[in-house]
């Protein structure tokens, strides 16, 4: 089950990188949605290809997080990376599905744009699922 689970989570991240590096190179699928707005459609977030280079190849790092603490690939980290990646990881996560309050998680008070609809339907169950599993796989560890 561990590795299972860690195939799971390391595929969500490699599979959301790509999404965000495909921004970088011009792609649009689901850019505009995945950026909170307020009522008006006015952006709150503006990111440059840049930050989404940054966020993209964040994720896929993260995604060989995984494959690395498995052994799927070898490479000869300390203990205590692996241990503090364990636990850093899965708290970003748990902390982008609560949020910030207004716009973005679980609490916001925009709820009814299109970013809004869709952070409560797939956004924010999609982040506590990778923290949950995150942590699930730490302690199993």
């Amino acid at each position: 089950m561990y590795i299972a689970l860690a195939l799971i989570l390391s595929f969500v991240f490699l599979v959301l990188g790509m999404i965000h590096l495909n921004w970088v190179i011009g792609g649009t699928f689901g850019f505009a949605e995945s950026l909170p707005t307020k009522e008006t459609g006015e952006r709150v977030l503006n990111p440059k290809k840049f930050d989404s280079a940054i966020v993209g190849l964040g994720l896929v790092s993260f995604s060989f997080f995984y494959l690395i603490k498995i052994g799927f690939i070898k490479l000869n980290l300390p203990d205590w990376g692996l241990n503090y990646g364990s636990w850093v990881i899965p708290t970003i996560f748990i902390l982008r599905s609560i949020g910030e309050f207004k716009y973005v998680g679980f609490f916001k008070r925009v709820k009814t744009t299109t970013f809004g609809k869709l952070d409560t339907k797939i956004y924010s169950p999609l982040c506590l699922f990778i923290g949950v599993i995150g942590i699930i796989l730490q302690l199993l560890a």
